[in-house]
């Protein structure tokens, strides 16, 4: 890595102390962006990676609400709008005790060249809160969600940022946070995305991110002649994501071995299909966050405290959170055979894990090319509120497929522009900087 960058990279560290997950955001970026920047120093002369690593606004606001015991109880609020180069601030909000200012950082750094890679005109930012719906009533997530959002409605709109549901924010808190939105601003407009489908939500959004992620692998795969039918596929997670995913799966004629949970891993050697996947469903309504349940009603077997990284498949799809495929499941996976990688959670590879994978040539796509489906999925939703006009799935999922394909094709074409044949990495992240790049030196010093 160049002087310049490494001195950039050490700056980031130290503005951001204790934000882990950003500073391994912007490195992986860093990386591939060295060839840019040889290229074309206009870049470097204008600092637009200094410019980028800089959220453009950083929002945190206390969020009090009242609990089923009449107890108040205080959670912090976030919403951090990264960059508007392109287009309105685009991004999940995220329920988890986790949240913290580092990880919506690195959420909505990436979700800036993501949501430039599937060509809609939306910018990039992410937020949220560490509130845990799981365990809460649904009055108790109504009154979270309608003092979250009195907050936050000042700052939100159709036209400046437009947030989506993530871990932990679902149709229902999407529209508790709908709800108070309209009632505060009297206007119904598409401010939020993941509405429910009777009241301007689109159809194919909760699968959007996981179709998007086998499209993807279709055309991965195609690249050396072979294809989704009858190959073998690890799955981690059980939400929205990982069900999307072994859902298209099993249309296209693939077979999924694996879910997980935070309790462990499951192994159903007969293939997770028909009813097993309708389970799903059950899972994750149930707020247990286990997957102990399946293999106990479906007698597949169930590893406790592992992650399904050691199975032997043709393809591993981690669909849960960011660092679950560390090193060394890389280099078992590789011993066994694998022959693609599509990251579909955020960042679910380690840097150490996607060099191992570099270096052994196996095929590997990056979160924020292979799961751009979803948001491309709400930039349609927002289209069809824009024009007040609903599209039927197979319209939405049509246009979905186009895509994952033009993203996929960007990322091939780009790669190889700079000299990096089939570095999906490189390609995802040059093709992303590009956009919001030259956008940003059109618009002058903002």
């Amino acid at each position: 890595m160049s002087e310049y960058l490494q001195r950039l990279l050490a700056d980031v560290k130290a503005k951001n102390p204790a934000e882990p997950e950003f500073h391994q955001a912007v490195q992986e970026i860093t990386e591939s962006l060295e060839i840019v920047l040889e290229k074309h120093p206009e870049y470097k002369h204008a600092k637009i990676l200094e410019r980028m690593v800089e959220p453009e606004r950083t929002i945190i606001f206390r969020v009090p609400w009242m609990d089923d015991q009449g107890e108040i109880q205080i959670n912090r609020g976030y919403r951090i709008n990264f960059n508007s180069a392109i287009g309105p601030y685009k991004g999940g909000l995220r329920f988890h005790p986790s949240v913290t200012m580092g990880i919506l950082k690195f959420l909505g750094f990436e979700q800036t060249f993501k949501n430039s890679l599937t060509t809609l005109p939306m910018g990039g930012g992410k937020g949220g809160s560490d509130f845990d719906p799981k365990g809460k009533s649904d009055n108790e997530v109504m009154r979270f969600c309608q003092s979250f959002m009195t907050e936050l409605f000042r700052h939100i709109g159709a036209d400046t940022d437009v947030p989506a549901g993530d871990i932990g924010v679902g149709g229902r808190e999407i529209g508790f946070l709908f709800g108070q939105y309209k009632r505060l601003k009297n206007e119904f407009t598409g401010v939020l995305t993941g509405k429910g489908i009777n009241w301007g939500g689109s159809l194919v959004r909760p699968e959007a991110t996981g179709f998007g992620g086998v499209y993807f692998v279709k055309e991965m795969l195609k690249t050396i002649g072979q294809d989704i039918e009858g190959k073998t596929f690890a799955v981690s997670g059980f939400g929205n994501v990982a069900w999307g995913a072994i859902t298209k799966i099993n249309q296209l004629g693939g077979k999924v071995l694996t879910i997980s949970g935070p309790d462990g891993f499951i192994y159903d050697k007969a293939g997770i299909s028909g009813e097993k996947i309708d389970y799903l469903l059950e899972m994750r309504a149930s707020a247990k966050d286990t997957v102990k349940d399946f293999a106990d009603k479906f007698g597949a077997e169930f590893h406790a405290g592992k992650r399904p990284w050691g199975v032997k498949v043709d393809v591993a799809m981690p669909c849960a959170t960011q660092n679950e495929l560390d090193n060394n499941n890389a280099k078992e996976l590789i011993k066994n055979g694998v022959k693609c990688v599509c990251e579909v959670a955020n960042m679910p590879t380690t840097l150490e894990g996607y060099h191992t994978f570099r270096e052994a040539g196996i095929l590997f796509a990056p979160g924020k090319a292979a799961n751009a489906g979803g948001v491309a999925t709400s930039g349609l939703e927002m289209s069809q509120n824009s024009m007040r006009l609903p599209w039927s799935a197979e319209e939405v999922d049509k246009r979905l497929h186009e895509i994952m394909k033009r993203i996929h094709n960007t990322c091939i074409e780009t790669a190889d522009r700079f000299g990096t044949p089939g570095n999906y990495v490189n390609g995802a992240n040059i093709a992303g900087f590009l956009k919001v790049a030259d956008a940003m030196m059109d618009q002058g010093l903002v």
